[in-house]
């Protein structure tokens, strides 16, 4: 039987099909090198398309050098342009290729074709070669003489090149002094704002260390030059414009006539098409008017139009960029667009990047003549697909009520809210409904009359809830089931994830007990029981302390606690009134995109936390201390308005500070108190005990995590980095570590010990005191679930910051409370 035929499978034509394939071109390149006959430069037309998309695909055809040029002996443009290609691409890893390009590229230097003269001259340039420089400066020098304008247009940023290859050789030269010429004399605008550009750089540059670099950088804002250039701006591309006009903000007038004068020049530039001209003129209009109040105020009325049509024209991602620059406008001089909110209506097609920053404008534009417009708007948002705009739009509505005089038609809609019956507008209708009422307390017979109706087991987000909390305790006295609601939700104790919630609860359950005590006896009790048995430290903090004060007097408590309160009438904005004036100051750049200064996003120290790839090239795999560690960035509760909390505590705690080991004082025996010792006798306090039912059996301690975990986990690195990219934060949590861990971390390996003992696997560590980091990885017992965990520890504040990744995002918080118990234990005998 004959043998099966083999599958032929033609090549690629990108791809060589032997190792042979390299020689041929070579042996055809050679052959035709030399070659006058009829057609000779199609044949190397193809051969060369060959070479580079070998070369383009990484196929190594170094060994063709010498082949291609000599096939670059021809007039073909083409050819021409493809051999510069390659003997770019090659010069720069093997120098001692470039030296045989060196003949060839200096005699096209001087062609008859300009465009070729060009094509050669920016070739020699980017060879880049240090030991080439002195071939540089005269192809240099009579390029930027050369009669054709592309020929000289090359050349300036060819001396730019040259300065970055020898900045000394490029000085000597005196090419700075031909740019400066050029600049004032050509007659190509595009030759003049290459000089430019080249010269800033490169006076930028040797200003440090030279004088006379220093006075030419000065000379090129001085007014002989802002004119000259002002004067030709619209012979200019866009880009030069967009360089020009950043030149000018540089400038400061002698007067204002003369300001009159710049803006006078620059009017009809922001009419231009292109958004970055005229977002640069807008920029000069208000750097030159900043000390003339009466005039900045007419340069926004001024540049409004231009703004507002160059957002409702062009892309979606254009439309951002200079809708950012108008937010920020909006944000200074919100009056200025009060009668143009209109413009701001978000369309039913646009990106929800757009229509989130709409939303801000909209809230800022609100006064007292379009607040009913704009609020009748926003309501329609709420019940938009997008649910998270459909959140910003009923946040966007309480910001204008807490902003205004007249709420009368926003309670009514927020309260709307509330019956609409929808998870995310409930909790976000609560959420602002709490700080309606810490400002307007009048409203309070209102509210709480809507949220009275509405169930807690329903209401499912921690903020929302603890906003419910807050009003069930602040307006116990008007709502008749506060404390059987509150009793309910201590009881589901265990079941409450949050921290923030079990605080707002903790607080509520007081404030009612001091406004209807016999109803509230017993919440109170079982309340103070589980949070002094809480595993999170400020939960159990603040138990002990409202017991302890509650043992001391009880009318001393509720003056705590429960002290008459004054409406709020400013709520804290989230930027600085600096950080906006430095972003005011970076208009038109990423700055005002990004909204904030530049430093927070180039300074590598305000980058925020790093990638996951860096993080380990500082740790060491299995356990190797490192030699820095990030130090631990301090991450607050956000218990916003919270009385007593214990979130904001001091960096260093003493170290009589043991949360631990506290157990639930059932008796007053159970507690030393020194503040009974001295004032009052233990009747008191078994008094309190009694009342409270503290001195009956005790509650049940939180039971234990049901999480089993894998004790022969295995991860290797690659995989866990991979993962940590893929996955998002389930959660973030910061944890007290015990004195006694403390004392026993003095090395990351006794810590990576005791958590291997409870099938927590450490994957990379390192550090040293107070600063430690540690990446670890645990795996469900039964089911191939990954838990992945950044540990960051400063002992010098006793705080540890838990961030937690999870395959099965479900039981990250029993993930959460097994980590953190097998934490609180270490170091505990």
């Amino acid at each position: 039987m004959a043998p099966p035929a083999q599958s032929q499978r033609s090549p690629s034509p990108s791809q060589p099909s032997g190792k042979s394939e390299v020689s041929d071109l070579k042996l055809q390149l050679r052959q035709l090198a030399g070659s006058r006959a009829p057609g000779v430069d199609d044949s190397k037309r193809e051969l060369f398309k060959k070479v580079i998309s070998y070369m383009t695909i990484g196929i190594d055809v170094s060994s063709l050098f010498g082949e291609m040029v000599m096939c670059s002996a021809t007039s073909d443009i083409v050819l021409k342009k493809m051999c510069y290609l390659y003997v770019g691409n090659y010069a720069k890893v093997n120098p001692d290729l470039a030296l045989l390009t060196i003949n060839f590229l200096q005699r096209d230097c001087h062609d008859e074709d300009p465009m070729i003269r060009g094509l050669a001259l920016r070739s020699l340039c980017s060879l880049r070669v240090a030991n080439l420089v002195e071939y540089l400066v005269g192809p240099l020098g009579s390029g930027l003489k050369d009669s054709n304008s592309y020929v000289r247009i090359v050349a300036v940023i060819g001396v730019l090149k040259l300065y970055h290859i020898s900045a000394s050789t490029c000085v000597d030269a005196d090419f700075p002094s031909i740019l400066k010429h050029l600049m004032l004399n050509d007659s190509d605008t595009q030759v003049v704002a290459n000089c430019l550009s080249a010269l800033q750089e490169i006076w930028s540059a040797e200003a440090s260390s030279s004088e006379e670099a220093s006075r030419e950088r000065e000379a090129l804002i001085s007014k002989p030059v802002i004119y000259y250039l002002l004067n030709r701006i619209k012979e200019f591309s866009e880009w030069a414009q967009c360089l020009v006009l950043e030149l000018v903000t540089k400038y400061v007038p002698s007067d204002s006539s003369e300001i009159f004068d710049i803006m006078n020049l620059l009017e009809d530039r922001l009419q231009h098409a292109n958004g970055a001209v005229v977002l640069a003129t807008i920029k000069v209009f208000l750097q030159l008017t900043l000390s003339m109040t009466d005039v900045h105020q007419q340069v926004y009325e001024r540049i409004k139009a231009p703004l507002l049509t160059l957002v409702s024209s062009g892309s979606p991602e254009q439309s951002y960029a200079v809708l950012s620059h108008l937010h920020l406008l909006v944000m200074r001089a919100p009056y200025v667009f009060s009668s143009d909110y209109k413009h701001f209506y978000c369309q039913y097609n646009e990106p929800s990047y757009v229509k989130r920053l709409k939303l801000e404008m909209l809230t800022a534009v609100a006064n007292e003549s379009n607040t009913y417009e704009i609020v009748t708007e926003l309501c329609e948002y709420a019940a938009n697909v997008d649910i998270p705009i459909a959140r910003e739009s009923i946040r966007a509505v309480g910001k204008i009520a807490l902003q205004q005089y007249d709420v009368n038609a926003i309670v009514d809609r927020l309260l709307q809210f509330l019956e609409m019956e929808k998870d995310y507008v409930t909790a976000e209708a609560l959420v602002l409904v709490k700080d309606l009422l810490r400002k307007y307390p009048q409203w309070s017979h209102d509210c709480i009359a809507v949220v009275g109706n509405i169930s807690s087991k329903n209401v499912q987000e921690p903020k929302a809830k603890a906003a419910l909390i807050w009003m069930l305790g602040e307006y116990s006295q008007d709502m008749q089931d506060a404390p059987y609601i509150l009793e309910s939700l201590v009881e589901n104790w265990d079941e409450e994830h949050s921290a923030e919630v079990r605080l707002h609860l903790l607080t509520a359950v007081m404030k009612c007990f001091f406004k209807r005590p016999p109803e509230t006896q017993s919440a109170l009790g079982a309340a103070l029981s589980y949070g002094i048995a809480d595993f999170h430290q400020d939960v159990h903090d603040r138990a002990l302390f409202y017991y302890r004060i509650l043992q001391y007097d009880v009318s001393v408590a509720e003056r705590v606690v429960n002290p008459p309160k004054q409406a709020v009438s400013v709520f804290a904005d989230t930027q600085s009134s600096e950080i906006k004036d430095r972003i005011f100051d970076e208009f038109n750049s990423l700055s005002v995109v990004y909204q904030k200064p530049s430093y927070m996003f180039t300074d590598k120290e305000h980058r925020g936390p790093f990638e996951f790839s860096d993080e380990l090239g500082n740790l060491s795999i299995g356990g190797e201390a490192a030699d820095n560690v990030a130090s631990a960035q301090r991450v607050e509760e956000n218990d916003k308005d919270l009385l007593l909390t214990t979130s904001e505590k001091e960096e260093t705690r003493g170290s009589n500070t043991n949360g631990s080991a506290y157990s639930a004082p059932y008796d007053s025996s159970a507690i030393s108190n020194p503040l009974t010792a001295t004032s009052h006798s233990p009747q008191a306090s078994l008094a309190i005990d009694d009342l409270l039912g503290l001195g009956l059996p005790p509650a049940p301690a939180p039971p234990s995590p049901q999480l089993k975990l894998n004790t022969r986990a295995a991860l290797d690195p690659s995989t866990f980095q991979q993962k940590w990219r893929q996955l998002p934060v389930a959660l973030s949590q910061e944890h007290s570590l015990s004195p006694q861990g403390v004392a026993a971390l003095t090395a990351p390996q006794a810590l990576l010990r005791h958590m291997q003992s409870h099938s927590i696997h450490c994957i990379a560590s390192g550090g040293q005191s107070p600063n430690f980091k540690f990446f670890f990885f645990a795996q469900k017992a039964e089911e191939s679930y990954n838990y992945l965990v950044e540990c960051i520890i400063n002992t010098s504040s006793a705080k540890a910051q838990i961030k937690i990744k999870a395959d099965d995002q479900s039981t990250s918080q029993a993930f959460s409370t097994l980590f953190q118990s097998a934490l609180s234990n270490f170091g505990v005998s």
